[in-house]
Order: C-alpha cells, then sequence, then structure tokens
C-alpha cells in the first residue's frame, strides 16, 4: 500500500485519510466491490466521509492506474485493485461472475486490433452468458 501512496504524492495528490482507509478496504478485500460496498467499510472506521469522496477517490486512483471498475452485468460497477485485473463471464440469470484468464481473449484482441483498429482493454471486459448450474435448470 505505501508503493500506492507514494504513486499518488508523485502525481501531486495527497493522502488523505479517506483515501488511506478507502486503499486499505482494497487491499483488505478479494474480489469485486462496488463503491457503496466500500464507502461501507471505510464509513465504519470514519462516519463522516462520505460516498461522493469515496467516488472521487476511486476515479483518481484509476487515472493513475491502481484500480480498474468493472462492469458485471447490469448492476453496479465494482473496482479491484489493477494488478489483479482481468475478463470475466457473467450468467445472465443467475449473476454468477466467473474470472477468467487474459489468455482466453488473447487472439480476439489482437484480431480486433489488427483488423479494425481496435484496442480491447480486458480489464474492463465482460461476455455475458448462461452458467453451467442455470443451463442444466432450463435444460428438458
Amino acid at each position: 500500500m505505501e508503493d500506492v501512496l507514494a504513486l499518488v504524492r508523485e502525481h501531486g495528490g495527497r493522502v488523505t485519510s479517506s483515501r488511506r482507509l478507502l486503499l486499505e478496504a482494497l487491499f483488505d478485500s478479494p474480489g469485486h466491490r462496488t463503491a457503496e460496498e466500500l464507502a461501507e467499510t471505510v464509513q465504519a472506521q470514519a462516519p463522516d466521509i462520505a460516498l461522493s469522496t469515496i467516488y472521487r477517490n476511486l476515479e483518481e486512483l484509476e487515472k493513475l492506474g491502481v484500480v480498474v471498475h468493472s462492469h458485471l452485468g447490469h448492476g453496479p460497477a465494482t473496482y479491484h485493485l489493477s494488478e489483479g485485473a482481468h475478463c470475466h463471464f457473467v450468467c445472465q440469470d443467475c449473476g454468477t461472475a466467473v474470472e477468467a484468464p487474459d489468455e482466453l481473449f488473447t487472439t480476439l484482441a489482437d484480431a480486433a486490433r489488427d483488423r479494425y483498429g481496435f484496442e480491447i482493454d480486458t480489464r474492463h471486459f465482460a461476455i455475458l452468458g448462461r452458467c453451467a448450474n442455470c443451463r442444466k435448470g432450463n435444460e428438458p
């Protein structure tokens, strides 16, 4: 976490108590969390920190490449540390999100860049479909 705080300082940012608490919440919690979930964790220690402060800090941390947000289906954006960025398969029926290794999308990313000049940001990538459990439940 100290490396991230140094990066913030290096880019002219301040290391505030709200930013420090938010980073602790991100480092201490595996997986994807919404801004509201992160705010709940932060506010358990500092109730005066507003949700808008959490969003502002997440935006600044994303600009620095520390945090990535993903849209997993139709729910709110989720946030996680960029060093653990990955693609996702999301079930349209039950909402289950499965982390998928980036290597699965290398060919797609290469083709999109070569054929269309379009670079896919796989850190922000989710493919919607149906999980095995939901497929089994709806098969005759």
